[in-house]
């Protein structure tokens, strides 16, 4: 839109079956949306209208919500479910807190599918070679697309906790502060947006599939949570004494109740589960623990006040909204109706069958489509329209032959 048509007002409206098209561009059948396709208003938010820094045209994004033409949000739209699970929240005089921790690939052009990703040229001309985790000088690189990341951040007004090397080649993670979960699942899109189009100017591409690469760790979008008392600022998973409360109990037993039946809005694509079936710490379970990486939920070590869960379950590769409303959907859940989580684990362990999670993306969409509590919290609609969008993207991928199929099933009698 010009910067005249928005500033003057102006209604911009899209079809209602755009919110589920699938990744390859086509849409499920039109009952799956309303069979008229009407429109819907795209409303702009007027905290989150950004200048492009990294565009030489002046440009701006804004992020909007979508409504129906009557005014209410529409029941397709992530950023509307969010909107909603935090309702619910502030009915009880509670406000959750979120946090995102986003990890991410950088690598060289990849102008042939076919072949596999490879690490960018440094400064001093050499690829990395995947000695580099945690290293305090494995960005320098890298380092003008870098600077030049921090500067966008600081320019659209992202704060950033803490950036890092990850284990993977050229593979690196982002922590954004703490707050909101509208803001933060707004921050996270803004930031991977900012990523791939500052690395288009340096010559790079960013990744942020679940699994790029074969044989090295995935990349997550843990989701830490914690919830205040509206007023107070109290953290009500912690006690006057310091002690986690019964609520912060109830809590994690939503989020196990809730992680199977979710499992397919965690982990959306047929590669999210490269990442889960190979877990270098991407735990594919609903078990709690306090501070162990292998547990789906792991309760970090903190200050009472600071006592947190944490979401391990989703990729880089999933929505924000959805992802953090499904996750704190769950948590509520489990607060509503007073649910008791498992004993929790340490060490190495076995999990238990209850506690497993679906490992493939056609036996989470079937467990998808089995779940009420899905359809209860986010409304049949929304769920069977999703189920329908990715049906058609796991079909597209089983439609093609892999380059293995080929390599090692050719030759066989």
């Amino acid at each position: 839109m010009t910067a005249e048509g928005f500033l003057e007002g102006r209604r911009l409206q899209m079809a209602r079956g755009v919110l589920l098209q699938c990744i390859m561009g086509g849409y499920p059948p039109a009952r799956f949306y309303g069979s008229d396709d009407g429109d819907l208003a795209l409303v702009p938010d007027p905290a989150q209208i950004h200048r492009l820094p990294w565009s030489q045209q002046p440009r701006a994004l804004a992020i909007c919500d979508a409504d129906e033409l009557t005014g209410e949000s529409s029941s397709l739209s992530t950023r509307g479910q969010l909107k909603a699970v935090i309702a619910r929240y502030a009915a009880l005089g509670l406000a959750p807190v979120v946090a995102t921790e986003l990890e991410f690939f950088v690598f060289a052009p990849n102008t042939d599918p076919t072949q596999p990703f490879q690490p960018p040229l440094g400064l001093d001309g050499r690829r990395e070679d995947g000695q580099s985790a945690f290293s305090i000088s494995s960005n320098n690189g890298l380092r003008p697309f870098f600077s030049e990341v921090y500067a966008c951040m600081a320019a659209l007004g992202l704060p950033r906790d803490t950036f890092m090397h990850e284990m993977g080649v050229s593979q690196f993670e982002i922590n954004l502060l703490h707050g909101d979960p509208l803001l933060l699942a707004d921050q996270t899109l803004l930031f991977k947006h900012l990523l791939k189009e500052v690395a288009l100017k340096h010559g790079l591409t960013v990744v942020c599939m679940a699994k790029p690469l074969a044989h090295t760790p995935g990349s997550s979008m843990h989701i830490h949570q914690s919830i205040i008392e509206i007023g107070s600022g109290r953290n009500v998973f912690s006690d006057k004494a310091g002690e986690p409360t019964a609520t912060f109990r109830h809590f994690i037993a939503g989020q196990q109740a809730g992680m199977a039946d979710f499992t397919a809005l965690f982990a959306p694509n047929v590669n999210s589960y490269q990442r889960l079936c190979h877990p270098y710490a991407s735990p594919n379970n609903a078990c709690w623990s306090h501070d162990n990486r292998a547990a789906g939920l792991r309760i970090p070590a903190s200050s009472p006040a600071a006592r947190r869960v944490e979401n391990r379950l989703p990729g880089a590769d999933a929505n924000p909204y959805l992802a953090i409303a499904a996750s704190l959907a769950a948590g509520l859940y489990g607060i509503e109706h007073k649910l008791e989580p498992s004993e929790p684990i340490q060490g190495e362990f076995e999990v238990p069958d209850n506690l497993s999670l679906p490992c493939t993306l056609h036996a989470a969409l079937e467990r998808l489509k089995r779940s009420q509590l899905a359809k209860e919290l986010f409304g049949k609609e929304f769920i069977e329209g999703y189920i329908a969008s990715k049906t058609m993207e796991l079909t597209s991928f089983i439609d093609e032959i892999t380059p293995w199929e080929r390599r090692v099933l050719a030759a066989q009698a």
